[in-house]
């Protein structure tokens, strides 16, 4: 026989369970559905969104423009050919191919990741901008620190550079453009032309202790014909009747002056540089928190 009590609190246990069962359903019914939290994007973030994409396209056509400069560079000078693949690490076109390619798939992660809202690109993205802002700032602490070991490394390259240059176009076009714009002629002064095996003194040709015409004062004849003979046997005069004829200073005190004279400049648009990065970083990452959160409450 059953006591009152417990039938009594066997019949509380069952109203109890069947009024859990009702709230059950009653969470599952469109009133509690309407007031589950719900995240939408905001003006700013869809602004940042196509900000973004556009930001990130304009350099990814830039990158695709400079790689292919690099590229058609590297073919029209055969330097896939069997006999020069080996010097293609010193090319400069190599620096345009390796800076366009670079430029490229970081942009095109960018640009592709904010379109299709793809956190994994997008992460990948900011995490590439975050290396190179890191690699800039220690690129000018370790430049301002080693100022005497980079003078050095610039002789060296541009007494490279001096060497080959009758066999490369772009080097011969980089040192003339040098020579002539900062009115200079050779590494640290025009004697350095020796380590030219056609402007050495030693040499049977008509070049023989002579500077190519970009050291020239007056490279034109009669102010309109270039006169590509202007510094032949240059070497051979002393500085006083030299000076007359090409520029006696080095294009290494020419590069520091210059940069001395622009230093202003310099620094601002490496200070605006560097702040766009850092505004496409922070851009990117608040970006990134929009699209977290809209998955996961959609």
């Amino acid at each position: 026989m059953l006591n009152p009590t417990s039938h009594k609190l066997g019949h509380v246990t069952s109203e109890f369970h069947q009024a859990g069962t009702n709230n059950e359903q009653d969470h599952d019914s469109p009133v509690f559905t309407r007031i589950q939290p719900n995240y939408s994007y905001s003006l700013m973030d869809y602004f940042l969104k196509y900000f973004l994409f556009l930001c990130n396209l304009v350099f990814t056509v830039l990158g695709l423009v400079v790689l292919g400069l690099g590229m058609w560079g590297l073919i029209s000078k055969e330097s896939f050919a069997q006999e020069k693949i080996g010097s293609i690490g010193t090319d400069p076109m190599l620096i345009l191919v390796t800076l366009g390619f670079v430029l490229t798939i970081l942009c095109l992660s960018g640009c592709v990741g904010a379109l299709r809202e793809n956190c994994c690109l997008l992460k990948l993205f900011s995490a590439a901008v975050l290396v190179l802002i890191t690699a800039q700032v220690l690129a000018a602490i370790l430049a301002y620190s080693l100022q005497d070991q980079i003078g050095g490394y610039l002789r060296s390259g541009m007494l490279a550079a001096m060497a080959r240059y009758q066999d490369d176009l772009d080097l011969r076009f980089i040192t003339d453009e040098i020579q002539s714009n900062l009115q200079c002629c050779g590494a640290d002064n025009y004697r350095d032309w020796e380590v030219n095996i056609y402007y050495n003194c030693s040499a049977p040709g008509v070049l023989a202790c002579g500077v190519p015409a970009t050291c020239c004062v007056d490279p034109l004849e009669n102010g309109t014909v270039w006169n590509s003979q202007c510094g032949v046997g240059a070497q051979q005069l002393d500085e006083f009747t030299a000076q007359s004829v090409i520029f006696l200073g080095g294009c290494l005190g020419g590069i520091s002056r210059w940069i001395e004279q622009h230093e202003g400049l310099i620094g601002t648009v490496s200070i605006v540089v560097l702040g766009v990065q850092i505004v496409i970083l922070f851009i990117t990452t608040r970006l990134l928190e929009s699209i977290q959160w809209h998955k996961v409450y959609m």
